[in-house]
């Protein structure tokens, strides 16, 4: 398994609609991405010491090639699309691989 972590940096004055992150954003990522290898997909929020984070998500693939292939795939495009409904912030993603 490989997982992403998509992270919006912020604080509480940081425009962020949690619902339609959850609610929408969520359901759009599986349905775009499953696919191609996708295994899961969650949201976070940290508590108020969120030590500048407002909101982590967590996405699944069974491995690389699958991340890659979602990540290439034409459906992705709506995916980042959705995200300037959530927030005007620009995600930062990470990759983490077992060792």
């Amino acid at each position: 398994m490989i997982s992403m972590l998509v992270t919006y940096a912020g604080d509480a004055q940081t425009p962020f609609d949690r619902d339609h992150w959850i609610n929408v954003h969520f359901p759009l990522v599986r349905e775009c991405w499953s696919p191609y290898g996708l295994t899961s997909a969650a949201g976070f929020f940290p508590q108020e010491d969120g030590a500048g984070l407002i909101a982590v998500g967590v996405v699944n693939f069974g491995d690389v090639a699958a991340l890659e292939a979602a990540l290439q795939a034409p459906e992705t495009a709506r995916v980042m699309a959705d995200i300037a409904i959530v927030t005007a912030v620009q995600p930062q993603r990470s990759v983490l691989q077992p060792l």
